[in-house]
């Protein structure tokens, strides 16, 4: 029988694949049989030796998706091998913080990493799937995209940006056979919110993890593999008939009201 969710044969990026939710998505990539580059700024968790000492086909690319000029020249390599199916577009970084207290270099550089770098990344993608006669676009978003929690103003503000860049290319590429959907995760457990909660919250570490869990309905928060399990059937041929959408992945974070 044929196997479901089967990506043999393509060749898949994604980026800010050096931790937490891309690499559990350039993991779980190859394993349903792609190549995939990983792309991050540097390699020191060495997911592509993992990957490859577990049989699985990837190499990793030093880059930093908020400079044009290293985009684009990574792209190009990466598209001299072949055809690129499948852009994963999760790099992006966090900032707390309201309004008034986000100062102009903060909110800089907030967009220039998680709006300017999904643009980039576009920008020089878009064209070598047109001419390879299609492919795959997946940004990861954020329950910020379309809801507000204290405090995320420049997070969300990017995150909103990332999920209207989401519909505008589905529909500017669909003749192109280009489709181009979201992820908007919740809470997900990494250790960058091991690492935060330790620092900023020493000796609370148990409580601060049970409120951050609470916050969902379903009563925890995400592991990265479920993020990239939704991940996997987005950019498989399963989802042919899916274009233009936003995922949530949120343990009904957005939709339901907690009881008391």
């Amino acid at each position: 029988m044929e196997k479901k969710f089967s990506l043999e044969g393509k060749r898949a990026i994604v980026t800010g694949a050096g931790s937490g939710i891309g690499e559990a998505i350039g993991v779980n990539f190859a394993q349903a049989g792609a190549f995939v580059y990983l792309l991050d700024i540097n390699d020191s968790t060495g997911v592509a030796d993992r990957i490859r000492q577990s049989g699985g086909a990837a190499t990793f690319c030093a880059c930093d998706v908020s400079i044009q000029q290293e985009v684009d020249a990574t792209m190009a390599t990466i598209r001299s091998d072949g055809p690129i199916d499948i852009l994963v577009n999760n790099a992006g970084i966090a900032h707390i913080g309201s309004a008034s207290e986000t100062d102009p270099k903060a909110f800089d550089q907030v967009l220039q990493v998680n709006v300017y770098g999904v643009y980039h990344c576009l920008h020089a993608v878009l064209p070598y799937m047109q001419k390879d006669g299609g492919g795959v676009i997946l940004n990861i978003a954020s329950t910020l995209s379309s809801v507000a929690i204290p405090r995320r103003f420049a997070y969300g503000a990017s995150k909103g940006a990332v999920l209207t860049m989401t519909y505008s290319v589905a529909l500017d590429y669909i003749e192109d056979h280009i489709r181009c959907n979201a992820i908007s995760p919740g809470r997900v457990h990494t250790a960058f919110v091991d690492g935060y909660i330790a620092k900023n919250y020493p000796g609370r570490e148990q409580e601060m993890l049970h409120k951050l869990s609470s916050d969902h309905p379903i009563g925890r928060m995400a592991q990265p593999s479920e993020i990239a399990d939704l991940a996997l059937f987005l950019c498989s041929d399963e989802s042919a008939f899916i274009t233009g959408s936003n995922h949530p992945i949120d343990g009904g974070f957005t939709k339901l009201v907690k009881p008391g």
